[in-house]
């Protein structure tokens, strides 16, 4: 069965960092683009950042830019994004997602990924 899971989620006070990591299972992450997403309460679910299946490509929302950082590490099948700075409209659950693309040196953060997470909880709050 493939399967991304998040994991890291937390509260966190505005300014601070977290961790995100998104791990998968029943099958290896080195050929697929994978994008993080986010949905906060009332809004639609939006495109945070993502990293192209070679590597070689990272695309970001403006509103993140300079703050989240992603990263892959494929001998532990994860991606991780790196969130700093964090501000109170960061909160949201934020999910990853997988897209089947080998050599890929493009990635887009519009949803159009055929693998989801379930997602993981953030609350950046004072």
């Amino acid at each position: 069965q493939l399967q991304l899971v998040e994991y890291g989620g937390a509260l966190v006070h505005p300014g601070g960092r977290l961790r995100l990591s998104c791990e998968a299972s029943g099958f290896t992450l080195d050929h697929y683009d994978i994008g993080w997403f986010r949905q906060a309460p009332g809004k639609e679910r939006e495109g945070v950042i993502c990293v192209s299946s070679s590597g070689s490509s990272i695309n970001y929302t403006d509103s993140v830019k300079g703050r989240f950082t992603i990263s892959r590490d494929n001998a532990k099948n994860t991606v991780f994004l790196h969130m700093s700075r964090l501000k109170p409209e960061d909160t949201a659950v934020y999910y990853c997602a997988a897209n089947y693309k080998p050599n890929s040196d493009y990635c887009t953060i519009q949803p159009h990924y055929g693998l989801w997470g379930r997602g993981t909880q953030v609350i950046v709050s004072s």
